[in-house]
């Protein structure tokens, strides 16, 4: 198991003095003393509206939004990002989750055929800390999407960088979602776009930056990933977990991404949370296991099927 010392957390210098330990805490906590992050997605609700949560080959258990809840209170977890209301909705029945507050979101109503995306922000990182202190949760961190070459890129890029650095001045983690899409966009998974995005990432001072998986005709995903983990520099490259897939293959795929590519963690959602509850925690674990347990493809396998 790969491990970091408090003493080996790099602080970021917006990060004020009186915080400093306040963040290196909150980083050893969601990196699970790694400095990996084990990202349990849940914030499709709104992004993806009810088309992941219901339907041919979803079981029931995930039309409950308290699913989502359940799974990351008795999975091993990094954090689980979702948006402030669901959080306060269901937190006060699970006060030992540790969250991630997402402050942006879309819906996937309209399409980028129709216009560029733009993901307005719902609350500013003050908001976030005074319901931290009122709620008494464990709130980690902040994430915030980017559609790098919307049309609405500035107004996004002005935003991240604020959220960036209010999360740092309030001692928390940033993680921020990176997808290149709009008109301009001809391949939204093309290897040097996606190093570009992850390379934004860095420039926004970003403690962890979520981008795709890339795919280039002829190449190797966890081979032309490399671009985008070396243009990050000191942010750390997280992937996407995407569409549900079948476990074994994602599994694998998950472990290339880290041991292959170098990627620091991932963001896994549909992966998990389409699933039955028991199954959804097994999966849970073995995406755990990999990430933060540095297990083979072959054992986190063994705990996905209960083995």
């Amino acid at each position: 198991m790969v491990s970091i010392s408090e003493e080996g957390v790099i602080v970021p210098l917006d990060v004020p003095k009186a915080m400093r330990k306040t963040y290196v805490k909150n980083y050893m906590e969601i990196t699970k003393g790694t400095g990996r992050l084990m990202l349990f997605a849940g914030d499709q609700k709104v992004e993806h509206l009810n088309d992941d949560f219901f339907g041919e080959g979803v079981p029931e258990d995930d039309a409950d939004p308290e699913h989502l809840f359940r799974i990351a209170a008795r999975s091993k977890i990094g954090v689980f990002a979702t948006q402030l209301g669901l959080i306060a909705r269901y937190g006060m029945e699970y006060k030992d989750v540790p969250y991630l507050v997402k402050v942006n979101s879309k819906t996937n109503l309209v399409g980028t055929s129709q216009a560029d995306p733009f993901s307005n922000l719902w609350y500013d990182v003050d908001q976030v800390a005074e319901f931290k202190e009122n709620s008494e949760l464990n709130i980690l961190g902040i994430g915030y999407t980017i559609y790098l070459g919307s049309e609405f890129e500035a107004e996004m890029l002005v935003q991240a960088a604020q959220v960036v650095y209010d999360a740092h001045q309030h001692g928390m983690v940033s993680v921020l979602w990176i997808y290149p899409r709009g008109a301009a966009v001809k391949d939204e998974k093309d290897p040097h776009l996606i190093a570009g995005a992850t390379g934004t990432g860095a420039c926004l001072g970003t403690d962890f930056v979520k981008v795709n998986y890339p795919k280039k005709e002829g190449e190797e995903s966890a081979e032309i990933f490399k671009e985008a983990i070396k243009a990050a520099g000191r942010t750390k490259v997280v992937c996407a977990g995407g569409s549900s897939d079948e476990a074994e293959a994602f599994l694998e795929k998950l472990h290339d991404q880290i041991h292959i590519s170098g990627a620091q963690g991932n963001a896994t959602g549909r992966n998990i949370h389409q699933k039955s509850l028991d199954e959804a925690v097994r999966m849970c674990n073995a995406v755990y296991a990999i990430t933060v347990e540095d297990a083979s493809a072959e054992e986190a396998l063994k705990i996905y099927k209960g083995e």
